[in-house]
């Protein structure tokens, strides 16, 4: 007992050092990954969950978040890739972007691009969609601050709607797996919160870029190089190899508390998979033992509270590493709104019963 009571301890000291020192310390903020990576190796160390089979996982797991027809999708590949094939081409994406925005316009163009990506993340990974995404907000004639508000958005746009099949995302795939399902159960279970969701979510964004002319938009010039390109995906493995040691090291206080919260309560508390791996707590929480309405409301509570920080979903931390955006600039938006939808999903969950 008096064992797991410094376990416990020492993981919340852990877990408040997560969620102030990005806020509060520069340094933090601009050194998100080896921050987190020192956070994670300290979790594993106060749990005492070392192990080799971990050791791998971390490793591996960069490589592989996700599979699509047999093929695994790691988001370290594909974030090289794309930044590589853009480095080389980037005169041709550009030019495409920019000719597309300009026949649209930056309202219509936002609405399409959040809600498409957003419906098209469960087919092609929340990976492909975040790396492709992130690419597309370059070229948005947008001062910073309305950039970050139209990244915010579409990032909660793919993280919803790439948890609708198994090929999505790591957290619907565990879902899956765990409940012994088919491919379409979360469509069928949570659908119908989350496409229309993905749409109100486009209309938003699109009236919040505001009216931007878009008739003399120029390419914008590429100033990467290759070295930047290479650095960038290695800082991008280095978080998600955090992310998976934070979310081992957390197991404790998963298995110890959050697990026996009344379900109502755990909606909330799932709050913390903005900065832990949401993908561990669903495999701590969701099982066959559980009612349909406990399945929905804990997956719908990981889901939304994933896009609220950085560190909370895969494509926030592709879209803030290529854009440079900070811990705090991700919250100012990202909580407000995280917060918005939980209490609007925690009203239809619970009390409408829809």
């Amino acid at each position: 007992m008096e064992e797991n009571l410094f376990v416990a301890t020492g993981l919340f000291i852990i877990l408040a050092l997560v969620l102030i020192l990005p806020f509060r310390v520069k340094r933090v903020e601009e050194n998100l990954e080896p921050f987190f990576l020192i956070m994670g190796i300290a979790s594993v160390t106060v749990s005492g969950l070392w192990s080799y089979e971990l050791v791998i996982e971390a490793v591996e797991t960069p490589f592989k978040i996700t599979e699509f027809a047999g093929i695994p999708i790691g988001i370290f590949q594909v974030v090289l890739i794309v930044g590589l094939l853009i480095h080389f081409f980037n005169k041709q994406v550009y030019s495409f972007l920019v000719s597309v925005l300009r026949r649209l316009g930056m309202r219509v163009f936002a609405f399409v691009v959040i809600s498409v990506f957003g419906l098209v993340s469960s087919i092609i990974s929340v990976i492909v969609s975040a790396v492709i995404l992130a690419e597309i907000a370059l070229v948005t004639p947008l001062e910073r601050k309305r950039k970050i508000e139209f990244v915010v958005i579409a990032c909660f746009s793919v993280g919803l709607g790439a948890a609708l099949t198994p090929v999505g995302e790591p957290l619907s795939t565990i879902a899956i797996k765990k409940l012994n399902e088919d491919f379409f159960y979360l469509v069928e279970l949570i659908g119908k919160y989350i496409i229309p969701s993905v749409i109100v979510l486009g209309i938003y964004g699109a009236f919040r870029v505001g009216k931007v002319s878009v008739e003399k938009i120029e390419v914008p010039e590429y100033v990467e190089t290759i070295r930047t390109v290479v650095v960038r995906a290695i800082r991008v493995y280095v978080f998600i190899a955090a992310l998976v040691l934070l979310g081992e090291g957390f197991t404790p206080i998963i298995d110890w508390y959050i697990s026996k919260i009344p379900p109502e309560i755990i909606y909330w508390v799932n709050m913390i998979s903005a900065v832990l791996d949401n993908a561990t707590l669903a495999a701590a929480e969701i099982g066959p033992q559980l009612t349909e309405l406990q399945i929905k409301g804990a997956l719908m509570g990981l889901i939304i509270s994933g896009g609220m920080l950085i560190p909370g979903n895969i494509p926030n931390i592709v879209a803030a590493g290529r854009l440079r955006i900070t811990m705090g600039e991700w919250a100012r938006i990202g909580v407000p709104l995280g917060l918005l939808m939980m209490a609007i999903f925690f009203v239809l969950i619970y009390f409408v019963g829809v």
